[in-house]
């Protein structure tokens, strides 16, 4: 019909083409043509029936449309991650891109679909895209110019003492020539996040770039080595190492001309945020358990300051939250800025309940008594319901009088109504927010999975350096000026506030006992500021610096954060000089300590080694070994009991304890291939790093 039929059409549609084209023009046709497709499309939405968008109110528009622009660049990454060619790839990547970014609902299919079967290599995909050819063209027009020498690649040395040989890697953002950094003694140290298994600096560019030509100092971005090969403390350990050759060296390692210790701060964003939270906990740890056995040697100084941006800092994800945790983000110093994170936790349960009435924000305190009715027939239905009041006695009739009955009376009728529920405000917002287009709890699912590893047994609930929420508050006073950037919309916001109000509390307990044992004056009162500084970003989640491209509000962001870095350094200097601070240019090879040192799993692979996910059986003469080490044992490991080690082999036999006496065979102490945790962990990374059961790699 299309090649031997009448090109006008039938005879019927020939008559109506004619009478309508002497009314409309062809571009008139067009637009009646297509707006007649909309409509058709989206009429349940013009006219108001169509189902309400649950994140149509949640975030800024701003916000939303870059998530709506990184949605369909997720969709077509991954629509296009199975074609070999890489040229092909990347080239159908972006024309899947622009198919999603018209079809935005196919776009949110797809990536539903995808996070419901996630692999380390998904998110490899997702969150290196910003380094591919078109992308990162894209991103180098739309980005202001910033500085004017381009990053260099550089290896950092390990420290002598280290149990790793092999050199670290990173990348310096300075804007002047390799020259000009003997100039310098002040560094940022970086420690870029991407779930612990992807991104390395080069990914982080716009903010490193930001803040290397605002504030005109070497920035230092820690290239480490990533989860899955590389599971969990090793990123860790490469972070003390490498803050530890900075110190030792005098910064002599990146350029630096080593008269003085650098001043460093460090920062840290998202899973950055948890590496450097936990560098800095180690090196505190070394100098408080440690400092007495080496009188003759310095204490590894503290960083001058920590900045982190989103950070996760409790890999024990939870769906309600602790009275104590709770109590924290309610302080009444801090009621003001945490207003919209506890009225968001108070939505939770009120959409539920849309007819229940919705008390004032100020519940919590406590109430003032309440006059009840003298007429004894005004009683409520919720009365009715509560338990009858015991009638008194003509002996207590007796012994009081009528108005103390009624007022004892109505003290009893008070205490036994229902009290308000309490549930509503004790859900995490890991949960509140499980439908973030950002981060989503089978996002932090893998990446946890994928950082311990199938291997490690750790305890999430006391292990601090792998989850520096549960720090203790003896190193937490010790710590130094931390600010925070986090958006209200983050599932992570929790650890953000928990965090900042345990240091709170850290500091302000610090602060009275030193006023009670008169080493303050007695009129100097407690400022948080100096400690600690908090912003929540209204309507924004997670990781809005990661795509200021689409998200221009980011930029201020990124300068914010570079204020904070420049206020710290100045502050800490004007407070070095008011109390007479003496030079530290003391030698920085005493620094260096024999022994190991690093944060170390029980079934952690050889240091030296570094082979990814082995699992090495521990020597019988383990105790000979550490008997020889002694006090030159690890710096600042805090070693576990020798009975809780895992040990292999050994059959059905039973073993000896500490105690010498004779122990039946336990879950701990299970052969490998007998041990059931551990074939589930196997199991489920396996699955993520595209592992069949067999331990063979599917296609």
């Amino acid at each position: 019909m299309v090649y031997r039929g009448n090109k006008n059409g039938p005879p019927i549609l020939r008559n109506l083409s004619s009478r309508l084209s002497k009314r409309i023009s062809p571009w008139q046709t067009v637009v009646i043509t297509l707006l007649w497709l909309y409509i058709a499309r989206n009429f349940a939405k013009i006219v108001g029936l169509e189902s309400p968008e649950p994140l149509a109110n949640l975030y800024t528009r701003s916000y939303f449309r870059a998530t709506w622009v990184t949605t369909a660049l997720d969709a077509g990454f991954w629509t296009a991650m199975k074609i070999r060619a890489k040229w092909l790839r990347d080239l159908a990547s972006m024309v899947f891109t622009i198919y999603y970014l018209l079809a935005a609902e196919q776009a949110d299919e797809k990536v539903r679909k995808v996070r419901g079967m996630l692999t380390v290599d998904h998110l490899r995909v997702s969150w290196h895209k910003s380094t591919t050819p078109y992308l990162s063209f894209l991103t180098r027009v739309l980005r202001p110019k910033l500085t004017r020498y381009p990053p260099r690649a550089i290896r950092i040395p390990r420290p002598a003492s280290s149990s790793y040989k092999e050199p670290a890697n990173a990348w310096l953002y300075f804007d002047g020539p390799l020259s000009a950094l003997k100039n310098h003694t002040k560094v940022v140290l970086d420690i870029p996040g991407g779930g612990f298994v992807a991104m390395t600096p080069r990914h982080h560019e716009d903010k490193l770039l930001g803040w290397a030509g605002k504030l005109e100092i070497p920035v230092l971005s820690l290239d480490y080595k990533k989860a899955p090969e590389y599971p969990y403390p090793h990123a860790l350990n490469e972070a003390y190492d490498v803050y530890h050759t900075l110190v030792a060296t005098r910064g002599r390692c990146i350029g630096l001309s080593g008269a003085t210790i650098p001043r460093i701060i460090m920062t840290g964003d998202s899973a950055g945020g948890n590496i450097a939270t936990g560098a800095v906990l180690m090196v505190l740890q070394s100098a408080s358990t440690h400092a007495h056995r080496y009188a003759d040697q310095d204490i590894l100084p503290t960083p001058e300051g920590l900045v982190l941006i989103y950070p996760g800092l409790d890999m024990n994800i939870g769906n309600w939250m602790s009275d104590e945790q709770m109590a924290l983000i309610q302080d009444r110093r801090t009621r003001t800025r945490n207003r919209n994170v506890l009225r968001r936790k108070s939505e939770d349960y009120y959409k539920l309940t849309p007819d229940t009435p919705h008390p004032s924000d100020d519940e919590d305190k406590t109430l003032s008594p309440t006059v009840a009715p003298t007429d004894s027939s005004i009683v409520t239905a919720a009365d009715r319901s509560t338990t009858p009041l015991k009638p008194l006695t003509n002996a207590e009739l007796d012994l009081v009088s009528p108005s103390t009955t009624l007022a004892t009376q109505s003290t009893s009728l008070a205490s036994s109504k229902p009290k308000p529920l309490k549930t509503r405000l004790a859900m995490s917002s890991m949960i509140s927010y499980f439908n973030d287009r950002i981060l989503t709890p089978e996002m932090m699912r893998a990446m946890i999975i994928l950082y311990v590893g199938p291997h490690a047994r750790p305890d999430f609930s006391t292990d601090y350096l792998l989850s520096p929420l549960l720090a203790p508050e003896g190193l937490l006073a010790k710590f130094p000026k931390t600010c925070f950037l986090t958006g209200e919309r983050d599932p992570l916001v929790d650890d953000t506030v928990i965090f900042a109000g345990r240091l709170r509390q850290a500091k302000h307990n610090l602060f009275i006992q030193r006023k009670e044992l008169g080493l303050l004056k007695s009129k100097i009162t407690f400022d948080e500021r100096e400690h600690v500084e908090v912003t929540l970003i209204p309507g924004i989640s997670h990781g809005f610096l990661q795509f200021v491209s689409v998200f221009p509000e980011g930029w201020n962001h990124i300068f914010r954060v570079a204020r904070w870095i420049e206020e710290i350094f100045d502050n800490n200097e004007a407070r070095a000089k008011m109390s007479g601070a003496t030079d530290d240019s003391t030698v920085g090879d005493k620094y260096h300590v024999d022994g190991r040192h690093h944060r170390r799993m029980p079934t952690e692979s050889s240091g030296d080694e570094d082979r990814p996910l082995e699992m090495s059986a521990l020597s019988s003469n383990v105790g000979k070994t550490q008997a020889e080490d002694g006090e030159d044992g690890y710096f600042h490991h805090r070693r576990r009991p020798q009975s809780l080690r895992l040990r292999t082999g050994g059959g059905g036999k039973r073993r000896r304890g500490a105690n010498g006496h004779a122990r039946e065979k336990s879950i701990v102490s299970l052969a490998s291939e007998e041990d059931l945790l551990g074939r589930r962990m196997k199991g489920l990374a396996g699955g993520l790093m595209g592992m069949s059961s067999e331990g063979t790699e599917t296609p």
